[in-house]
């Protein structure tokens, strides 16, 4: 703990001397529970500006003494702001950054730097299962295509730094620490004490304005203003300017323009009072716990943001228990050609079950049309043929008033039902999903997150947080389906109305 006091002293020094500007009102403390955090040592109000931060001191592809390096790799964005961060690493003492750099972690300890094996035990059936395995190949990817060809330009120090490990460890402080400093000239990068604010969901104490963020409020009033005077329903003063998908690809993009100077500073300003003593939290955005564990190495209980998805391909196997391949591919057909389909990402596609545990209305509908008689499938297939509405909506047929979809109105009616059969179907979903767990029941995971100390052992902590809140979101889904299926048998027939997308 002393040799931590003494960097966040030199990192105090350090600050100064770069011309970063901190209010007497904050104190930056180190313990080994939160590791840096920052707290208020008198009242802070609305619009207190506590920090200033000139651009010329944030590490980015431009600031780096190897900026003519990653320029002549054509690097930018993530890749090259980690070509910085190793340069500047492998500079030791004699880095401008090194005081900053020292209060850093050497890595994050999120799931792109676990072992393969930690990787498939802690995160079997999480949303995160699939995603590291990609993550890892993506970065070897990144590594070998523009990493590695840097070789002979680096020199001696390229094994001792510049390694695939060295690269996932600054990939790791980017994804968790870094900023979008500008739109057109440093792009993203680190931007020293803004990053030492510790994350806090839908708890945002103190907002980093940059000039990216003025320029995209400036262009959204522009835009709210010749929308019928509407009032824009995006606001870029609501989140803390974090970089989001820097985990795993080029996410944020960073030009370079001459004409974009440094004299604008970044500034933080307190968007809600804080009493003296409480910690001064940050915010990362409004994400779940997958997220989090994904991009920052945390999970947060309770976190109402959370969600599962259930694949389009396990509502498929379910399907194949009951119909034919012929039959579940004519009934997909038709539903997509009703103009609906789950969430995509990469090559697949999902519904996501969230927080509540209700199922989305796109699932809903899938189901009833696997589920259709034969007669009021070929009903709807004429419907569509005849009408020329092969992109519309449900919702959009249920409206029309064509003679020609008269006779089938009532029978769409159905789809607004949670039926028996329906409802049965949901249950069966719920065990498919939450059989990706493994044998251990969620009682099992609770009892053992209770053994697991979220300090010492962090990597158990956080992943059977994530399992727990995951399998909790399965357990009101099956209850959902339960409760409406008993009600259906009550006779009140309960509707969901369905909604475009």
């Amino acid at each position: 703990m002393e040799m931590a006091a003494r960097r966040v002293r030199a990192f105090k020094r350090w600050m100064k001397q770069e011309g970063i500007e901190c209010s007497d009102a904050l104190e930056l403390t180190v313990s080994a529970a939160q590791g840096l955090s920052i707290t208020a040592l008198a009242e802070l109000h609305v619009g207190d500006a506590v920090a200033r931060i000139p651009k010329a001191a944030c590490l980015t592809v431009v600031t780096t003494s190897a900026r003519d390096m990653i320029d002549a790799a054509g690097l930018d964005g993530s890749l090259g702001l980690a070509v910085a961060i190793m340069h500047e690493r492998s500079l030791g003492e004699q880095s401008p950054w090194a005081p900053y750099l020292a209060v850093l972690p050497e890595r994050e300890a999120i799931p792109l730097v676990w072992t393969a094996e930690e990787a498939e035990e802690l995160l079997r059936g999480t949303e995160l299962q699939q995603t590291v395995k990609e993550d890892r190949t993506v970065m070897l990817e990144d590594w070998k295509e523009s990493i590695e060809p840097l070789r002979d330009h680096i020199g001696t120090r390229f094994e001792r730094f510049f390694g695939f490990e060295d690269y996932l460890a600054a990939r790791t402080l980017i994804a968790s620490r870094s900023f979008q400093v500008d739109d057109h000239h440093h792009g993203v990068g680190m931007v020293p004490l803004a990053d030492i604010f510790n994350h806090k969901t839908g708890a945002e104490d103190v907002h980093l304005n940059t000039s990216a963020s003025s320029e995209d409020s400036e262009s959204e009033e522009a835009e709210s203003g010749s929308e019928d005077g509407n009032e824009s329903t995006t606001s870029t003063t609501s989140s803390v300017g974090h970089t989001t998908g820097a985990s795993t690809t080029d996410d944020v993009a960073s030009g370079a323009s001459d004409d974009d100077g440094d004299d604008d500073d970044l500034e933080m300003v307190m968007v809600k009072d804080v009493k003296a003593g409480a910690e001064v939290f940050n915010t990362y955005g409004l994400l779940g716990n997958a997220a989090l564990l994904h991009r920052y190495g945390f999970t947060e209980p309770d976190n109402p943001f959370d969600i599962v998805n259930i694949d389009l391909e396990l509502v498929l196997q379910w399907g194949a228990s009951l119909f034919s391949g012929q039959h579940r591919r004519a009934r997909l057909s038709l539903w997509r050609r009703l103009g609906y389909s789950g969430c995509a990402s990469h090559n697949s596609e999902y519904f996501e079950i969230l927080f509540n545990g209700e199922p989305p209305n796109e699932l809903l509908l899938l189901l009833y049309i696997m589920l259709l008689q034969q007669d009021a499938y070929d009903k709807i297939d004429l419907a569509l043929a005849t009408a020329g509405n092969s992109n519309g909506h449900m919702d959009g047929i249920l409206s029309d008033k064509s003679e020609k979809l008269s006779d089938i109105t009532a029978e769409f009616s159905e789809a607004v039902l949670l039926t028996n059969t329906i409802c049965n179907a949901l249950l069966s979903l719920a065990d498919m999903r939450e059989s990706l767990y493994g044998k251990n029941s969620i009682e099992d995971d609770i009892e053992a997150l209770k053994r697991f100390c979220s300090i010492k052992e962090k990597k158990l902590h956080h992943s059977l947080m994530l399992r727990i809140s995951e399998r909790k979101i399965i357990q009101k889904f099956r209850t959902f389906a339960s409760s409406s299926s008993q009600v259906r048998t009550g006779e009140a027939s309960p509707r969901k109305k369905l909604k475009r997308k």
